[in-house]
């Protein structure tokens, strides 16, 4: 924790006990990390730890949009991260109340703490906060995984990636795609094609998370895909989430689904929790850590998801799995092109039937990954400690990248 962090408000780190205070003084460090959700974790860690190994010095914040245990703290510490130095605690929320909460709470942090640069990554509300309250009072902003677009405006987060790609001075383009979609856009910050950081997290992680989860001892199954849902457009809706328990229950290959908290509300709220977890072709898990996930993932023969971050991760050369995409867009049309992702809708039938055609034709994609090579954390913070001017002893700041 930096000198001076003591003091004036002070948060619980989930339930560990330990209290993270905002100093009473400034204190300079060059960079400011804020996550506050699981996937933000787990694509910044890359970025963080090669901080580490940098020297850079910086601060890492956690807003808590997610803040039970298991969606945020397993997370940390499988990681291997350092303690978050600020909590926030801003928890569950309207979109406004969270946004508004975090711009208010980051700026306090941001004015106390005094960085050059902070550092988001992707499209969550604290993503639009933190870039807002930087953006307000003159700190540049850095915006990891910019340029993605879905185009669908029923989805929120489309509404925050846009605006933190326009506040942000710094834009790390996972693809050339996205780069042209920036520059369409006529952003004024500086454009830089770095690669996804998850493909980073995959080939750093997924052999340690072989040599310490035991996940695959509880899995009733030996083939089955591997399911997520989560996304506001299609739990909160009672008939796409009815679609989603026809499909999870009568797919011709059993269904793991490690369950989303929000998921589960919506489930019970619409009747239709019983029905899922009762059924012989369903294992219904609680929310994962990440070795845990990733290790489901190189397991599984089909992946079945609405989320973003599984469809790039899918594409890493150590997992290369086919992903049906449980949505009506996608933001990552360079995974749909390689052949790893395919976009299928929320109707039951149309997705049954492909999942039938893929156990079939067995299809493996076998395309290099659009993100890149594993190195973008380095990329980043190369790109960001010569903006800084930051020189480790006698030479610039190199990270070593191939």
């Amino acid at each position: 924790m930096p000198a001076g962090l003591s003091g004036v408000k002070s948060h619980t780190w989930y339930s560990s006990g330990r209290v993270l205070s905002l100093p009473h003084e400034s204190v300079a460090v060059d960079v400011a990390i804020v996550v506050g959700t699981r996937p933000e974790i787990v694509k910044m860690a890359p970025v963080i730890l090669t901080l580490e190994e940098s020297g850079l010095p910086y601060t890492l914040i956690h807003t808590g949009q997610h803040y039970e245990r298991e969606m945020s703290e397993v997370f940390i510490e499988d990681l291997g991260l350092r303690t978050p130095e600020i909590f926030l605690n801003i928890r569950s929320g309207t979109h406004a109340e969270q946004t508004a909460e975090a711009l208010v709470e980051l700026e306090s942090a941001f004015l106390t703490l005094e960085p050059e640069v902070v550092l988001v990554e992707g499209d969550t509300n604290t993503v639009l906060g933190a870039a807002l309250a930087a953006a307000k009072i003159g700190i540049d902003v850095g915006h990891v995984e910019a340029g993605l677009r879905s185009y669908d405006l029923r989805m929120p987060e489309e509404h925050n990636r846009r605006l933190a790609d326009h506040l942000a001075r710094l834009l790390f383009a996972p693809t050339k795609e996205c780069e042209k979609t920036l520059k369409g856009e006529s952003v004024w910050g500086d454009i830089f094609v770095t690669g996804n950081t998850v493909i980073d997290a995959c080939l750093r992680f997924l052999p340690k998370a072989e040599r310490n989860s035991d996940i695959l001892a509880g899995i009733r199954f030996d083939d089955f895909v591997l399911a997520t849902a989560h996304r506001a457009e299609n739990v909160d809706e009672e008939d796409t989430l009815r679609e989603f328990v026809r499909i999870f229950t009568s797919s011709p290959l059993p269904v793991v689904y490690p369950m989303h908290p929000r998921t589960k509300r919506r489930l019970k709220d619409f009747g239709l929790y019983d029905e899922l977890c009762g059924s012989d072709n369903v294992q219904v898990l609680p929310p994962l850590g990440y070795f845990d996930f990733l290790v489901l993932m190189s397991r599984a023969s089909l992946l079945l998801t609405d989320s973003g971050g599984i469809q790039e991760e899918a594409t890493a050369p150590n997992l290369r799995k086919k992903v049906l995409v449980l949505r009506k867009s996608t933001e990552r049309p360079e995974a749909v092109a390689a052949g790893y992702a395919e976009v299928v809708g929320t109707a039951a039938e149309p997705v049954l039937n492909r999942i039938r055609t893929f156990l079939e034709d067995a299809e493996i994609p076998t395309a290099p990954s659009p993100y890149g090579n594993g190195t973008s954390g380095q990329r980043i913070v190369e790109i960001v400690g010569n903006r800084l001017e930051t020189r480790l002893p006698g030479a610039p700041l190199k990270i070593g990248i191939r």
